[in-house]
């Protein structure tokens, strides 16, 4: 039997695949498990730079696998499964690693919320999205209840999940919850193109700038003392030394997470 998630390292990029393409990538036990175990070897791993988030086959994520949903026996089990869900999309928000959602195809439900977890996301023009929990009674979950009103706005997010509709991918590029559409024989290219950008960047500065992005309860005081304080370290460090000196001399720099 294939592993239902793929986890390959080349060029500092870890690149993670939902492996389920029968199913469109939808979550069930051993996928959810896979996402965990990928992300703990991206964040153990200090060859990783930066991580790559995508599907096998048509579709990147197609939510929760109903037949398993359906299998599952009494609210305690079905909560803990969700709860683990919720995990994976609050993992990727935390780890200091970049994450790009590499989209390839259809994406709905939990797969949507997933997707919005990332802090990049380039998607196929062919894609499609659908917040589609109201069409079979559920309330939206992997976060999306947080995610998505800070994508596109409360309003535009309360009809795409009383409705369900689904919405294409220059829609969504419009609402804001994609950063690029692009053709597909273009899109991986791009995709790894970006993430080798982020792999040469200073981990340092992306991840602290990450953390504190990702803090929406900030005040602007709150902002400010930790501006004058994580800047006053990184100052010291060698990846803004270096920085520094690959500005005047004009090259491209080679940080070290130091």
């Amino acid at each position: 039997m294939e592993e239902a998630v793929l986890y390959v390292v080349e060029n500092n990029i870890a690149t993670i695949t939902m492996n389920r393409p029968k199913s469109l990538n939808s979550m069930n036990d051993g996928l959810i498990d896979g996402l965990h175990a990928a992300l703990d070897k991206a964040v153990a791993d200090a060859e990783v730079r930066a991580i790559v988030l995508t599907g096998n086959g048509k579709a990147f994520c197609a939510g929760g696998d109903l037949s398993y949903l359906n299998g599952l026996n009494g609210t305690a089990e079905r909560k803990s499964f969700i709860a683990k869900v919720g995990d994976v999309a609050k993992r990727i928000t935390t780890i200091e690693k970049p994450v790009i959602a590499w989209v390839n195809g259809v994406t709905a439900g939990a797969g949507v919320n997933l997707m919005l977890a990332c802090d990049l996301i380039y998607a196929s023009g062919k894609a499609r999205f659908g917040e589609s929990f109201a069409k079979v009674g559920l309330i939206p979950d992997c976060g999306g209840l947080y995610f998505l009103p800070k994508a596109i706005g409360v309003h535009k997010a309360k009809e795409l999940m009383f409705t369900g509709d689904l919405i294409d991918a220059p829609t969504a590029k419009e609402l804001g919850m994609l950063n690029h559409v692009c053709e597909d024989a273009e899109l991986k290219a791009k995709v790894y193109e970006m993430a080798a950008r982020l792999a040469a960047s200073a981990p340092l500065a992306i991840g602290l700038t990450k953390k504190y992005l990702n803090n929406t309860a900030l005040t602007l005081d709150e902002v400010l003392a930790i501006e004058e304080t994580t800047q006053a370290l990184l100052m010291g460090t060698d990846d803004c030394k270096e920085g520094i000196a690959a500005f005047y001399e004009k090259r491209a720099p080679q940080f070290t997470g130091k």
